[in-house]
């Protein structure tokens, strides 16, 4: 009992700041919700276009999901049984359309799918009708576009989680592809497609910028552009809030959905072999050398659509440019700060001991999306400053929160290691407090530190979200290409696309490296 004592007063300071956390995300989320709900004052308020807008949502979303998931399975199968020069590599960019900012990634789309495209263009010499990409059909594009990769990358580790030995066994045991894909690939997609479904609809559930971009009218708005518009244009918050609490209501649908549905693949453990890349020969090499081929076109091509023209006009850009990086940048480090400093704190306090309250309240902003959250802090705090005056720090609040979740998945276990491996003997050292951080706990979880933080600042760099609610002069970065666009100001755009592409890449990758050189 006293070798546990010091353990326990080590703990004290950083239980009390990980409670703290706990309850201040508590608070902002469930009190913007009730803030919320509190305006919203029932659903009657709620009109035909907003019933529509509300099935435009659910449509588009189920569709979306069900298209990246669908198309994700082949491509992930392919990378799983083939090796080719530049795999890793190629897996590698699969994680970049995540933090690729979403008006980045838009006009690549339009510069590729557009009114003068490089696919219109082709339907034209072919002597086909063309496309358009404003609409529905835009729309589950681009959401098709975000959620491929990370459909592909989910399935790809299904894959991959299947021991070796039960391939080496099917093998021997003679078995043709269609009795591998029933007895191994099967049950592992049964097991993993519900969360990636989620996932995906989640994306498309709580997407702004691309509905704003590419939708619109009354046969392509979303909730969320329903709430922007609302709130924006209408001044009718009790609306705003009521399509806010609809959001809300689908989010915990589909996500008690797909927990009812997951079921274990019961492949059991294996020897931890590298899996032998040499699936089935004949026709399904050239079909899987397709799809990749298919696939890895689809995610570049955008991105070089923008890269290509945005370069040279990189140098013509005017000062407000400038202004707008340098403010996007100081917010996405102050968001990534935010971000890590509530992440280490929930860590090491859940390393420490299980408490499921503090874990529940870290997955708290998965609950609602930033514009419903923004829409309650703005109901909460418009009768103590104005507004616009709040831009700047809402936005920075709301990216920090959002991005916890993912950073939260990636530090719970490198701090659950670390205790277990060093928590003892730091406490019979009396290691504690700031010596402790600044000896053990920074130097052993520097990786996923610099992980979790370069994902932070990259998403908060190109977040395009809250600060429409509140903008003001002071315009981001991703809120001035879309003003730009709105402009047709292509070339300014298309330059301030590459620099801001470019910032958001490195910003992840300096915090990434870094945190890899402090970890050796």
């Amino acid at each position: 009992m006293a070798d546990r004592v010091p353990a326990l007063k080590a703990a004290r300071p950083g239980t009390a700041l990980a409670a703290l956390v706990a309850g201040g995300l508590a608070l902002l989320v469930l009190g913007t919700l009730a803030a919320v709900a509190w305006a919203a004052e029932g659903l009657s308020g709620l009109g035909r276009w907003d019933l529509r807008a509300i099935w435009f949502t659910l449509w588009q979303a189920t569709v979306s999901a069900t298209l990246a998931a669908a198309l994700a399975v082949p491509v992930a199968r392919a990378l799983a049984r083939r090796a080719f020069p530049g795999r890793g590599a190629l897996i590698l960019l699969l994680g970049a359309p995540f933090i690729l900012p979403v008006i980045v990634a838009i006009m690549g789309l339009i510069a590729i799918f557009g009114r003068t495209g490089l696919a219109n263009a082709g339907l034209g010499a072919l002597g086909l009708p063309q496309m358009s990409i404003y609409g529905w059909q835009g729309v589950i594009l681009a959401h098709v576009f975000f959620n491929l990769p990370l459909a592909v990358r989910l399935i790809l580790h299904g894959w991959q989680a299947i021991p070796a030995e039960r391939f080496r066994l099917a093998r021997s045991l003679g078995f043709a592809p269609a009795d591998t894909a029933r007895h191994l690939e099967r049950p592992m997609l049964v097991e993993v497609l519900p969360g990636v479904w989620l996932a995906a609809f989640l994306v498309c559930l709580t997407s702004f910028a691309v509905a704003l971009t590419l939708g619109g009218g009354p046969q392509a708005t979303t909730i969320e552009l329903a709430i922007y518009q609302a709130f924006r244009f209408d001044a009718d918050l009790g609306r705003a809030a009521s399509l806010g609490l609809v959001q809300v209501a689908i989010s915990l649908a589909a996500m008690a959905m797909a927990a009812r549905v997951t079921l274990p693949a019961g492949f059991g453990a294996g020897l931890d072999r590298p899996a032998e890349l040499s699936g089935p020969r004949g026709w399904r090499v050239v079909a899987d050398t397709a799809v990749i081929g298919l696939a890895a076109a689809f995610l570049i091509a955008p991105m070089v659509a923008v890269i290509l023209p945005g370069l040279p006009a990189l140098a013509g850009l005017p000062g407000s440019v400038w202004a707008a990086t340098a403010r996007s940048v100081s917010m996405a480090l102050t968001s990534a700060a935010l971000t890590l400093v509530m992440a280490l704190a929930l860590s090491l306090a859940l390393a420490e001991r299980p408490r499921r309250w503090i874990e529940a309240a870290g997955m708290l902003p998965l609950v609602a999306s930033p514009l419903v959250l923004g829409t309650g802090l703005y109901l909460l705090l418009r009768d103590w400053a104005r507004p616009e005056s709040l831009a700047l720090p809402v936005t920075v609040l709301i990216n920090g929160v959002m991005a916890l979740p993912f950073a939260l998945r990636a530090l719970i276990p490198a701090a659950r290691t670390v205790q277990a491996d060093y928590g003892r003997l730091a406490a019979s050292l009396g290691l504690r407090g700031a010596a402790r951080l600044r000896l053990l706990t920074l130097p052993r979880m520097a990786r996923p530190l610099g992980f979790a933080g370069g994902l932070s600042a990259a998403l908060a760099m190109g977040d395009l979200g809250v600060i429409t609610l509140f903008a003001d002069q002071r315009t981001t970065l991703p809120m001035l290409i879309w003003q730009l666009m709105g402009r047709y100001r292509i070339e300014d755009a298309a330059g301030a696309a590459v620099l801001l592409m470019a910032i958001s890449f490195a910003l992840f990758w300096v915090f990434d490296r870094g945190a890899r050189l402090v970890g050796r």
